[in-house]
């Protein structure tokens, strides 16, 4: 960024915080990979961290194994997480400049290049390249098939009042790769969680689209908040629900004891308190319900946490 750029095009984001900290230079590049919103990165790392807690079962005691495992993920989670911003930003970047809510994106204000970043795109590509290594060779073939919806997930929003329903195929995929990197194979629990994790999307970035339902109107975006209108807060508890009953069975498939579904009731109680508490034409309420889901995917890697190592 020069000196001579205008001011009104660099969001208070980059003048204050974990961003405003670094030097001038690279936070249009921080600010591209969400580095001071790392939300995401926590989204798409719970459904891994769950599938490796719940088949510590199957590998005995969750042991320094199992938290390393977790440690790799975490960082793969970033990784991904960073690499998807940056896409997503370059896919949609005309149409982000209309939206008043995305308008000082990096990429769509001009303060990054569309070079520059295809090359961090690289760069945290690489990153997750170094993951993938340290898995299971049927976990890495799992990871790998993911590649194919992420790069589709950007244009979903143009062709489906679903979007919401394919990030949950992308964000819940760790899932899938947790399971085979403790145990060498792909089984029924792991695909529960899966299903269970692509409703607890939908319903989260429900809650997230809701913020921008006028100017998605405006530019012909499409969502699921609009598609559901005053019925979200329905749709959202259904997506909850479903989600619960799925993770039940997963939990039961491992340990088929009723307190294995007793682990469950603090994440049921978080969603409750989501859906009753959510005030659809509030942003900030939507925003605060969604970003607490970071917390309900503790809650969830507890309950298989529990479950896995009892």
């Amino acid at each position: 960024m020069s000196g001579s750029e205008p001011t009104d095009i660099v969001p208070d984001s980059e003048r204050r915080g974990l961003i405003g900290a670094l030097p001038e230079p690279v936070r249009p590049l921080a600010s591209l990979i969400r580095l001071d919103r790392p939300i995401g990165a926590w989204l798409l790392f719970w459904p891994g961290a769950w599938s490796v807690a719940l088949a510590g079962m199957a590998d005995g005691p969750f042991s320094g194994r199992g938290w390393a495992l977790v440690a790799w993920l975490a960082l793969g989670a970033w990784a991904m997480r960073s690499a998807g911003c940056v896409y997503n930003d370059i896919v949609d970047r005309e149409l982000d400049a209309k939206v008043e809510r995305t308008r000082l994106r990096p990429l769509a204000s001009g303060r990054v290049s569309l070079r520059g970043a295809w090359a961090l795109l690289v760069a945290m590509s690489l990153i997750g390249l170094i993951v993938l290594f340290q898995l299971e060779r049927i976990a890495q073939i799992v990871a790998l098939a993911s590649l194919a919806p992420v790069a589709a997930y950007p244009f979903m929003k143009r062709i489906t009042w679903w979007p919401q329903a394919w990030l949950g195929l992308v964000f819940s995929w760790a899932a899938l790769v947790g399971w085979p990197a403790v145990t060498g194979r792909l089984e029924a629990p792991a695909l529960l969680l899966y299903a269970g994790s692509i409703l607890w999307v939908v319903g989260y970035d429900t809650i997230y689209a809701l913020q921008d339902m006028e100017d998605d109107a405006l530019v012909g975006v499409r969502s699921s908040a609009r598609a559901l209108g005053r019925h979200v807060r329905l749709g959202v508890a259904i997506c909850y629900a479903l989600a619960l009953v799925l993770w039940g069975l997963a939990l039961n498939v491992v340990r088929y004891e009723a307190f294995a579904l007793l682990a469950l009731a603090p994440l049921a109680l978080h969603f409750a308190w989501q859906v009753a508490t959510l005030a659809p034409n509030d942003g900030a309420s939507a925003l605060n319900r969604f970003r607490s889901n970071r917390f309900a995917g503790l809650l969830m890697f507890l309950a298989c946490l529990v479950v896995g190592t009892s």
